[in-house]
Order: structure tokens, then sequence, then C-alpha cells
């Protein structure tokens, strides 16, 4: 797949176009109509730096004309590892206006992952911060581009803050203000020639380009287009009933897709709507922000869910603003959900998703079963599901099976992955999510867990969230991942990491609870290990490699 081509059929694009879906605008522009339409609201807060919609529309022209004098341009590839700030919608946008393509990396990636990033994207620059959380970003683009030699490295490296004495790295401050564009050219009721809002591109354009979110190996490049990123962002803002009064708190890193358009902060600035940057995701300082910018929705992953029940319990905050609060990344235990809502005043939306395209949210009016025991469904009319067996025949709603989908916002190939995109697409075009779901008559999914994330102990195969959600019912218990390890005898054996409040339970007591709960012997852990806290992928995830390469060292 190349970077511009199409992958939808001619009659699907005239589909999605005649529904509404495609709007046939590319986000410069739509930038551009924002600040038209919403020019004095506040568009983005961080810290007491603040934009309304018509100063970022200025940035982003600022930060093009910074960018074109680099000589980054149309169809140009730029890897955007910046941690939560401002900083990061501003380039974001700029790029857009430019015609380039952000790849979004995470804060914590590191020289093998942003090497590859540059490599498989042939990435012409790089944006980080000089340090962040103790880090020298700096330092890692000299490693990254002595790595890949002259003429296959990022030429120029944009560094928000200090840019030290390298070659090639630029201050971010220079270049929004060394060929800052005048007054006039910045207006939003400017009269703009063809191309100025958005660098030439087409809005079936690649527009971005996100990272797969599995737990282990190099992360795949998902190519986004203007048209159906667009409809992402504003079909989860439909169902979110987001407006002008949002103000929408982004608390992961604002580079994952869940933080950035489910909806996120691309759907509430389509909306209108405030963006509120939180520099870390402690329950402290987003409780700080949202009292202070009266946030009304906010994101998390099931491991901040516990950290935020007990730090709202304090009673030492006003969250009375805050209406709903999404929770994605992964299955949110049913335990952790019914208590969640109550504790925060809020409404509590399941969100499963993924970088690839659909998106599953529960709805806002819900029953409260579904709201704590599924993870939605999808966004659009126009998500196509299967559910399949081994065999790859449908399975009768209720039944578990892999979770198949295509639609007007999900991807038909990964970028510069043809072996790969030969076995993660049926000929059809549906997307093999990997994903293992049940289908409930409502059209809610229940996830059941990943078909990578089973364990076949002695030939019994486990689902690892089962026996998680089950584990988090124990008292002494806060936060579990089980792990499957190679074992002589049985192939593989069974490890629960536990976070405990107090000591751990023990292999035996843990058995008989999980009996108690009516869990089948044989998916009780062969072993117990307690741990302080769980180790997260770059995007929130449970590292359950980490644990089990960890658990080997031993």
């Amino acid at each position: 797949m190349t970077e511009t081509e199409q992958t939808w059929t001619e009659a699907e694009s005239a589909r999605y176009r005649a529904a509404g879906h495609w709007q046939g605008l590319t986000f410069g522009a739509r930038l551009r109509r924002s600040a038209a339409a919403h020019g004095d609201r506040v568009a983005l807060v961080d810290g007491d730096r603040r934009w309304t919609y018509a100063d970022l529309d200025a940035e982003a022209d600022r930060v093009a004309f910074g960018l074109r004098g680099l000589g980054i341009g149309r169809g140009d590839r730029v890897v955007v590892q910046l941690p939560n700030r401002a900083e990061f919608v501003l380039v974001w946008f700029g790029l857009q206006r430019v015609g380039a393509v952000p790849v979004h990396a995470m804060p914590g990636h590191r020289r093998r992952e942003i090497g590859h990033l540059v490599r498989v994207s042939g990435a012409v620059a790089c944006v980080v911060p000089d340090r962040h959380a103790g880090f020298d970003y700096r330092e890692l683009m000299r490693s990254v581009r002595g790595e890949h030699g002259r003429g296959r490295s990022p030429r120029v490296v944009v560094v928000v803050g200090d840019p030290g004495q390298e070659s090639g790295f630029v201050s971010f401050e220079a270049l929004r203000t060394a060929s800052s564009p005048t007054p006039a050219d910045t207006s939003p009721d400017a009269v703009r020639g063809p191309g100025t809002d958005d660098g030439g591109a087409d809005p079936a354009d690649v527009a971005l380009l996100l990272l797969s979110g599995g737990t282990t190996g190099l992360p795949k490049l998902i190519p986004r287009t203007h048209d159906d990123y667009a409809y992402n962002a504003r079909a989860c803002a439909e169902v979110c009933a987001l407006d002008e009064r949002t103000v929408y708190l982004a608390v992961l890193p604002i580079g994952f897709n869940f933080t950035f358009a489910c909806p996120g902060v691309l759907g509430t600035l389509l909306a209108g709507g405030t963006v509120v940057v939180a520099p870390d995701p402690s329950p402290q300082t987003a409780f700080a922000l949202i009292e202070q910018e009266r946030v009304t929705l906010t994101s998390l992953t099931p491991p901040l869910v516990t950290h935020w029940v007990n730090e709202a319990a304090s009673g030492a905050w006003d969250l009375g603003s805050l209406v709903v609060v999404q929770v994605g990344g992964a299955r949110l235990p049913e335990e952790h959900a019914r208590k969640l809502g109550p504790a925060l005043g809020a409404t509590v939306q399941q969100v499963f998703g993924m970088a690839e395209g659909l998106i599953n949210l529960t709805r806002l009016d819900d029953p409260e079963d579904l709201v704590c025991a599924t993870q939605g469904r999808p966004v659009s009319p126009d998500d196509e599901i299967l559910v399949v067996g081994a065999d790859g025949r449908p399975v009768p709603d209720g039944s578990a099976g892999e979770l198949l989908t295509r639609g007007p916002y999900t991807l038909r190939g990964y970028y510069r992955a043809e072996e790969h995109n030969r076995t993660a697409f049926t000929p059809d075009g549906h997307y093999r999510t990997g994903d293992v779901v049940r289908r409930l008559p409502t059209g809610h999914l229940v996830v059941v867990g990943r078909i990578k994330d089973q364990i076949n102990r002695g030939g019994e195969k486990i689902a690892a969230v089962e026996v998680e959600e089950q584990l988090l019912t124990h008292p002494a218990i806060t936060a579990a991942a089980l792990v499957g390890v190679p074992d002589e005898r049985r192939g593989e054996r069974t490890v629960a990491f536990v976070v405990c409040d107090g000591e751990a339970p023990d292999a035996r007591e843990v058995a008989a609870h999980l009996r108690e709960r009516g869990l089948a012997p044989y998916k009780a852990p062969d072993e117990v290990v307690q741990v302080t806290g769980l180790p997260l992928t770059a995007v929130g995830k449970v590292d359950k490699s980490s644990l089990a390469q960890e658990l080997l060292r031993r």
C-alpha cells in the first residue's frame, strides 16, 4: 500500500460520500472553517496558556510557514513524539497545512521503536521535546540518526525546548517565528488561493499514520485518510453528544488514537468545544483541572480506574462538572465499571476500538447492565461486523468468535506491510481484528479476549481476560494480569501477577476463591506473584511480554 492509494472500492467510496460520512475536506480546511465559526471561543488550554480557534488557526499557519522553510511538504512523513503538551496540536495542524503526514509516536518509545518508525515510514523529520520525565529526547534523536546513516535518517529534528548545538536540530519556537506570515495572511476571513489550507492535499490522501496497539513486537503503521479519520472523530462525537459546551480533558497520551479521535481532541475541536491538556494522568492533576476548567468529558484506561476511584473518595475535589468518563484501551472489569460512575458522579461509557478503525461505544442512555457488562456497539450504521468461528463461518449471537470488520473508517491495509496484509484481511476486505467477542441481540459486543491472549495449559484453552476479571473480585487484589509461560509438562503454565492491598493470597487461596466464583479448576493460576505495579506499554495496556520475560529471568 502506498501513502496515497485508495483501498476502498469505488462503489463503497461513492456510498460513504452519499451517506455524508466522507465530506471531502482536509484537516487544514476543517480548522479554517472552525476558526471562521468559533473564532473567539477557547479551543485549547495547556496550563496558563490558552488559544482561541482563531489563535489555533493562525498558529497552524505559522508552523506551516516554518515547515515549508525546512523543505517539508505534501506527503512527507514526520514522526511526532511529544508528551501531553499543546505543541502536539500546533504541530499536528501545521503539518496538515502543508499536506505532510504526522506519524504518531508515544513518549515511552525509545531507539528500537523510533528507529523502526523512521525506517518504515521514510520520515524526513522528527518532532520531540528536549527532555521529559527525566529522559533526554535529543540524545535519542542523535542515536537514531547515527544508526540510520546519512541519506536514510531524518534530515531535521524539531525540538520543543532547547535544541542544543547538534547540526540539523531546530527549535520549535524558531520554526514558528522565523518566517511568520503577516497578520493579514493569518486572518481566518482572509481570501486564500488554492492549496493554502492543506498544501494541495486531497481528502483521500493519508492524513496521518497511527501505530498498531499490540503488546508484542514492533508496531505496524496504520494509514488514516482525511475523509475516514474525520468521520471517525465526528461519529464518536455524535454518540457522545459533543457541542460547544464540551470541555475535554486529555489525560492519556495525546497521540493515542483513543485520546485523539474517539472523540477526543479532534472530535471536541470539530464540535467547537475546548480541549484541556493534562501533563500527567494522576487523579490529583486531573481532578484539579476538572475543578478549574469545568471539564465535562475525559478518557481513561482500566489501570487508572482504581486510582481515580480512591482519590475521589477523599471528597477533596469538586467534580460536579464531569458528565461522562470513558474507559477503553482494554476491557474494563464489570466490578470496576459499577464503582466508577458513582465514585465520580458521572456516566461511564465503555469504549472498545482500534487504531485500525472500528469504534464501539456504550450509549449514554444504555441500561446500567449494558454499560457495565459490555464494551459498546459500533458508532456507524455502515460498520460491518462478522463474528466467526475457527472455520471462518459466522457464529450465532451469544457465541464467542473472532471479530471481523470493514466500514467507512476501517483500514484496508497496513502501511508498507504487504506480507502481513495477506493474512490480516479477508479477500473481501474484512479486517481480522484478533479480538474474541460475543455479540448480543442489541448489537453490543462483549470482549472475551484475544486469539493470541489464550493460554494453552495442557490442551485446555484459558482466556486470560476471564480469569483476570474474576481475580479482581478477591478483596485483596486491586490489579491482575494472567500470563502464560513455557512449561515442559503442560506446554504452558499460568502465572497471575497481582497488585494487592496488603499481603497477596497464595495460589491455593486464589484457586478456592475462583472456584467459589464458578470457574473451572483448570483456570486457577499455577502461581501467584505479587508485584507493586503492572508494567504498561506505550499506549497504556498491560505489558504481558515484559511480565513473562521478568519471570523467566528469575
